[in-house]
C-alpha cells in the first residue's frame, strides 16, 4: 500500500510504501469499521422489527416518545 505526505508548507508530496506498523493499523481500523456498521445494522433491524411489532411507524414512535 501507497502513502501520500502531502507537506503543506512547501506544496511537495511524495509517495512511499507504507510501514508493518501502518499497515497493522489500517487493518484494525477497517475491522473496527466493519464492525461498527455491522453493530448499526443490527440495531435498525431490531428497531424496525419492534416498531413492526407495535404496529407503528418512526414518526409516531417520535410523537409517543416526545
Amino acid at each position: 500500500m501507497k502513502i501520500l505526505d502531502h507537506n503543506v508548507e512547501t506544496g511537495e508530496v511524495s509517495e512511499r510504501d507504507a510501514t508493518a506498523d501502518e499497515l497493522k493499523q489500517f487493518e484494525a481500523d477497517i475491522k473496527e469499521f466493519q464492525l461498527r456498521q455491522a453493530e448499526e445494522a443490527a440495531k435498525a433491524s431490531a428497531k424496525a422489527a419492534l416498531l413492526d411489532r407495535l404496529g407503528i411507524t418512526e414518526d409516531e414512535a417520535r410523537l409517543l416518545l416526545s
